[in-house]
């Protein structure tokens, strides 16, 4: 089929005079100016083991789903179901699990549910395996965006292994989750590791900090830059673990935005998304604005804190 001249023109006008819908911002300029939730993206999040992705693509989850209602489905083969339920909790309360009371945990695990749900990683799923479970929950609770975490984990599919190998495999795959999105109108966001070589590049002497790992460029993801290739935007979360004090950071460095006319832009080299960790890690904050505590005012005044269940 032949792109019609008519809507062409109709969006090279939208272009033009400012038409095109804005994806999704958090009200917190540090983060919007680089960083939306665009509908139908694909998008990629790589980084070194043990760093914080899953953390920090959770608490983004939590925030755009209460500030925007959006409705998210999980699939996470290295965390339990429940240990995610936990963390969207106390990120959305700004409280650990300990200090709130047993009715409010079950009044808020209502709102949970109704905005995520935690696929039951009780077996092996491939990657069609899982989007064709993915399809059918879309078809019975319509949800707007995916974690898949990590893409590693997912085994490979024989026949299609077989008749492509190993290097075409991955970028078929890439192409599927793509077309999934733009058919179904989901964001999908893949957690994906970094080859070992990436851990072995360290900053170099003389650097503030020095000897610590780098962090990860989009060749890194596991399979080469192919991924980068096909993904709408790109992502790589990088903390500095071994450093004193600046292991409570979590960066964001955004590496690739697809489409800038509808919000965000790679991020300068030095100059990342920094997520400073609150203590008891349940919630962060960028330039000193945790952007959840802008639509959670209410949820507070529901705790009651005079009750006896808390231990403060």
């Amino acid at each position: 089929m032949i792109s019609s001249i008519e809507e062409i023109k109709s969006k090279l006008y939208d272009v033009k005079y400012d038409r095109i819908e804005q994806g999704m911002g958090l009200g917190v300029k540090e983060i919007d100016e680089f960083l939306r939730f665009k509908k139908g993206a694909f998008n990629i999040c790589v980084g070194h083991a043990n760093t914080g992705k899953t953390t920090v693509v959770i608490y983004l989850m939590t925030a755009y789903a209460m500030k925007h209602g959006l409705r998210w489905l999980i699939f996470s083969s290295e965390n339990t179901d429940y240990s995610i339920a936990r963390k969207i909790l106390e990120f959305r309360t700004g409280m650990p699990i300990q200090q709130l009371p047993d009715k409010f945990i079950a009044e808020q695990l209502d709102w949970i549910n109704s905005h995520f749900k935690i696929i039951k990683v009780d077996r092996l799923y491939s990657a069609r395996d899982l989007m064709a479970e993915a399809k059918a929950i879309k078809d019975a609770w319509n949800y707007d965006g995916m974690l898949i975490d990590p893409y590693n984990s997912l085994t490979k599919d024989p026949a299609l292994l077989r008749s492509v190998g190993a290097h075409e495999y991955d970028y078929q795959i890439a192409s599927e989750i793509r077309l999934f999105c733009k058919e179904n109108n989901v964001s999908v966001w893949l957690n994906a590791h970094a080859v070992t070589e990436a851990l072995r590049r360290k900053y170099p002497s003389g650097h503030e900090f020095e000897g610590l790992p780098q962090p990860c460029s989009m060749a890194d993801v596991e399979g080469g830059g192919k991924w980068g290739n096909r993904a709408d935007d790109v992502l790589s979360v990088h903390r500095l673990t071994g450093h004193p004090t600046r292991w409570v950071i979590s960066d964001i460095h955004v590496l690739k935005v697809k489409e800038t006319e509808t919000g965000g832009r790679p991020t300068s080299i030095d100059a990342p998304i920094s997520l400073r960790m609150a203590a008891g890690n349940v919630a962060f904050t960028v330039a000193g604005i945790d952007p959840i505590k802008t639509v959670q005012p209410q949820i507070n005044k529901e705790i009651p804190l005079g009750s006896p269940d808390l231990n403060f």
